[in-house]
């Protein structure tokens, strides 16, 4: 199995355990909510039952007048259990009779003559939007009395049944938010170990570079002295690959430190570089640079390098044979912004993986640890700035955008 297949295999049973999280924590909030909503309903039957045995034992005081006193106080006792809001109306709609409202709304005292007396009054207003609330609420049921007249009892529900309705939602909510804070604090943790164990080896790496280039130096002046050639463009070459081993050496180093930014003319950096890439590739591969050529940012040079570097490397592999990569530079005045965009005529990303791409591990070539656009987009963070996808289309290319301050001081992060 090739190290492409068991990177991909990875990410994907990565992605696999995160969308079956997410349907088993669906599947226990819509249980929750199915729950709950068994026991509202099984509540708001029992409540309307109550609201019927009241209007019963109402109507039965009503049609009873010469009933034992005994019966007439259980049928009293069984009307004021009744705990849930309730209005009777009569067939004009008059409020008749209610239950459970705000005591201060009603009995209101009224002064006559000489003498007080207490009349069943209540305050319109509130009464009327009780009522209205009411009848949104339920169906109202409707009480036949002896002399053919129906009245209608209006209830709604209890303040119980409505704290019950919307405690799921507020119990999920809570839920959720101590799901959100944990899993913030444990990948924080698990990124600062990684951190950890990336500054190791990035360091342990620069060290373990640091003798054998020297000595590749030393065996370079060697030969030159031996065979008299200070001019000879092979080892010209050869000592600038060199050179280039140090500045990877360098960047290594650099890892777990605050990088140095200083005012660069951005053209003449990726100038500088691809002049040194573009004789390293095939010749059926042309470069363009275009753009701005005066605007500055504040830049790391080895690990600005390294960004252009991957994307390049990048848009090589991504044209089979003969191809075309542009770089554009472009100020964005209004915004105090520099874009950066590099195009090439590849094969193109499909749009499904737009954010993918930027993720450790993921990689569609054969031999490939999926680190290189992850790196990009974390040296990216360094100089502050952004780099997505700007564009890219099957057969025809793909087109990356850097976001850099044009010339802003800012502080640095730690590399």
């Amino acid at each position: 199995m090739t190290v492409h297949k068991d990177n991909l295999f990875q990410y994907n049973t990565k992605q696999r355990w995160k969308v079956f999280l997410l349907l088993f924590a669906a599947l226990i909030a819509a249980a929750s909510l199915l729950y709950t909503n068994y026991l509202v309903k099984n509540l708001s039957l029992s409540e309307r039952t109550k609201a019927e045995v009241w209007a019963m034992s109402t109507r039965s005081i009503l049609s009873m007048p010469d009933v034992d006193d005994q019966f007439i106080s259980f049928v009293y006792a069984v009307r004021d259990s009744l705990s849930i809001p309730a209005i009777i109306t009569d067939a004009q709609g008059n409020i008749i009779f209610w239950r459970g409202l705000d005591s201060t709304k009603t009995n209101i005292k009224e002064h006559g003559g000489d003498s007080t007396q207490q009349a069943l009054q209540y305050d319109p207003t509130y009464f009327e939007k009780q009522l209205a609330e009411m009848k949104r609420s339920h169906p109202p049921i409707d009480l036949l009395l002896d002399n053919n007249e129906t009245w209608s009892v209006y209830y709604k529900d209890s303040d119980a049944l409505r704290q019950l309705r919307v405690f799921p939602y507020i119990q999920l909510s809570l839920i959720a938010v101590f799901l959100a804070i944990a899993y913030s604090v444990f990948n924080s943790i698990r990124k600062s170990e990684q951190n950890l164990v990336w500054v190791g080896m990035a360091k342990e790496a620069a060290h373990q570079l640091g003798t054998p280039i020297s000595s590749l130096m030393g065996w370079l002046e060697l030969v030159r002295m031996k065979f008299d050639a200070e001019d000879d463009n092979i080892l010209n070459e050869m000592e600038r690959d060199v050179k280039r081993l140090e500045i990877v050496a360098d960047r290594f180093s650099k890892i777990g430190s605050t990088p140095t930014l200083t005012n660069h003319i951005v053209y003449n950096v990726i100038l500088d570089f691809v002049n040194y890439f573009k004789v390293r590739t095939s010749d059926k591969i042309t470069f363009e640079l275009q753009g701005d050529r005066t605007i500055e940012a504040k830049l790391n040079i080895p690990l600005f390098d390294w960004i252009i570097e991957n994307l390049l490397k990048n848009a090589v592999n991504a044209i089979e044979s003969e191809g075309k990569i542009s770089i554009n530079i472009i100020d964005n005045i209004a915004k105090e912004e520099i874009f950066i965009d590099i195009s090439d005529t590849g094969k193109g990303i499909p749009k499904s993986n737009f954010d993918s791409v930027f993720q450790p591990g993921f990689t569609t070539r054969k031999r490939g640890w999926g680190l290189g656009l992850s790196l990009t987009k974390r040296m990216v963070n360094y100089h502050q700035g952004q780099i997505f996808i700007k564009e890219s289309e099957i057969g025809k290319g793909t087109t990356f955008r850097i976001i850099l301050k044009s010339n802003l001081r800012y502080e640095p992060t730690q590399v």
